[in-house]
């Protein structure tokens, strides 16, 4: 009873919830007016038509019986006035109490009640308890991905939300949240920012500019990382007191634009830690397809241990005797010397001399496009949109306008004399459409695309991609590095980097026998333990107590070791 009192006085104190309840009572009193009129028609149609006396409260008593379809039949009329006043009572019963009264009850009085109720829900600030946690700003595509890695590494979060009844609803998802105004500094001391760990501002530009401005007048100290849209942002979140800035739409233009490569055959690096270079090389018409790693006798050549291949989107270990196909991209993990002995036994194949093609001018294609630029690569670009036919210039080898579905755009813009493509527009749709036609057309094609929903990864390697990478996996990536305090390892969309505690039961045995990648598909790159890491670890390596394994693989790879060794 307490609790349904506290929430009909929230719901009462609402500017919103009082003119709801106003319009609300105004319809009763049109609805008393109407049963009363019907009432005063009743007695005179019975005392000058009928010849019948009656009773006030009768009156009243018969209006409310036939408005409401109830009919007790013990009151009627004989005359055919009294049977059409009877028909206009009844079908203004049926629209006004029936149709419109409930209705009117739900829309001005149980629905913003029920919203009330979870806007009371919602929590105002953290547990006094909370510290070394993440503060997200914002629940965008980025958010689940991210929440689920700092899960993996026990880093406590909590999401801002400026709507109460989102900040229920997600609260009702097992999800942290705090409700309050983005730009409030109230806000922020409910968000304990003076214990956090990292702002995560993540919302428009404009707005982050006022997250970052309001955060350090509760914290100088708080380090703060700024999303930014814009180029021009980066100066102003760091002038507002920005500690990082993350351009990543730039950062997603180069990174694909890395993808296809100056040349095939050279090496890619794709991450670093501690001393070991993480990194990808390509096997499209180079002398090793068709050949298995013992055959080519990569690690006694050069140092480097592959522990994977990408294979049509899909991140596995290879085992020493399986043939490596031209479809293949192997990851290997060495020290940068290695790394620079495998790059030379690889040679770097030219890539044919053919120009890369880049489909789509946004922000993330001229990104891309002016990395490959700076590469020495010739670049063709297709852009819709003329209206940006200023902002393109003549800054690449060649330029069409035109929609990239049509082959007489592709022909003009050079498809058959491509090596490589780069699909760079933000509709998924889009994207997976021009890649089964980009594959069709020239099926030796290195074609590298963006994403924006993760839902649509397998969809577009299924219409051919060879990598694909999505804004929402470079975000998390990103600021999952930053809170470890590595550096950002893009191995690819789908494959993640974990630190995870040995397991009790793998306590006293060795890395090889534990079988962690046959059962699993984990790979183990290093070792931590007694403050020391080892890097590329052999399989006689001992796994002690309180040490740590840092393992790439999936999020389900991962959640089958918990599920295996725990």
């Amino acid at each position: 009873m307490k609790f349904l009192v506290s929430q009909l006085s929230y719901f009462i104190a609402d500017k919103q919830a009082r003119r709801n309840l106003s319009a609300l009572r105004t319809y009763l009193y049109f609805i008393l007016g109407v049963i009363i009129l019907h009432s005063a028609i009743f007695h005179f149609i019975m005392t000058f038509a009928e010849g019948q006396e009656h009773s006030w409260l009768t009156g009243f008593y018969w209006t409310l019986t036939v408005m409401s379809t109830t009919g007790f039949g013990d009151i009627t009329f004989h005359t055919d006035i009294g049977r059409l006043f009877s028909i206009v009572v009844l079908m203004s019963g049926i629209i006004l109490l029936l149709i419109m009264l409930p209705f009117a009850f739900i829309r001005h009085f149980y629905a913003p009640w029920l919203e009330a109720r979870l806007r009371n829900q919602a929590p105002r600030a953290c547990e006094d308890h909370h510290s070394g946690h993440v503060i997200i700003c914002r629940n965008d595509s980025i958010t689940p991905g991210l929440i689920r890695r700092l899960s993996f590494n026990h880093i406590p979060y909590v999401i801002l939300e400026s709507d109460p009844v989102v900040a229920a609803q997600m609260m009702s998802g097992d999800i942290e949240v705090v409700t309050g105004e983005i730009d409030h500094r109230q806000t922020y001391e409910n968000l304990r920012v003076d214990k956090a760990k990292l702002i995560f501002a993540n919302a428009e530009d404009t707005t982050n500019t006022n997250i970052i401005l309001t955060a350090r007048e509760v914290s100088p100290t708080i380090p703060i990382l700024a999303l930014a849209e814009e180029e021009a942002s980066l100066d102003i979140f760091t002038l507002s007191g920005a500690t990082y800035t993350l351009p990543l739409k730039r950062i997603l233009g180069e990174q694909l634009a890395a993808r296809v490569g100056a040349g095939i055959g050279a090496v890619h690096i794709v991450g670093r830690f501690k001393d070991l270079e993480i990194a990808e090389f390509l096997i499209h018409h180079t002398p090793l397809a068709g050949k298995t790693l013992t055959d080519i006798g990569l690690r006694s050549e050069t140092g480097v241990n592959v522990v994977g291949v990408w294979n049509q989107g899909r991140f596995q270990p290879i085992r020493a005797d399986r043939p490596l196909s031209n479809t293949d991209v192997p990851v290997a993990i060495g020290t940068k010397d290695q790394v620079k002995r495998l790059d030379k036994f690889l040679g770097a194949v030219p890539n044919g001399q053919g120009p890369v093609l880049v489909i789509g001018m946004g922000k993330v294609g001229m990104s891309t496009a002016k990395a490959l630029k700076e590469k020495g690569l010739p670049v063709h670009v297709i852009e819709k949109d003329e209206r940006l036919r200023r902002e393109i210039g003549s800054q690449f080898d060649r330029t069409t306008y035109g929609d990239a579905a049509d082959l007489h755009v592709l022909e003009e813009a050079g498809i058959y004399e491509a090596s490589a493509v780069a699909l760079t527009t933000n509709s998924d749709a889009v994207n997976i459409h021009l890649t089964v036609y980009c594959r069709r057309l020239k099926p030796d094609l290195n074609l590298v695309s963006r994403i924006t929903k993760e839902r649509n990864i397998e969809a577009i390697y299924r219409a051919g991609a060879d990598f694909v990478l999505s804004y929402a996996f470079l975000g998390r990536e990103y600021v999952t590095a930053l809170l470890l305090g590595r550096e950002p390892i893009m191995v690819g969309e789908g494959a993640d980097f974990f630190s995870v505690a040995v397991p009790d039961v793998l306590v006293g045995g060795d890395l090889g026998s534990s079988q962690i990648g046959a059962k699993t598909g984990l790979i183990v790159i290093a070792i931590e333990r007694n403050e020391s890491t080892i890097t590329n670890p052999m399989p006689g390596t001992i796994l002690e107590k309180e040490a740590r394994l840092l393992m790439l693989g999936t999020i389900e790879q991962r959640d089958l070791f918990a599920s295996e060794f725990t």
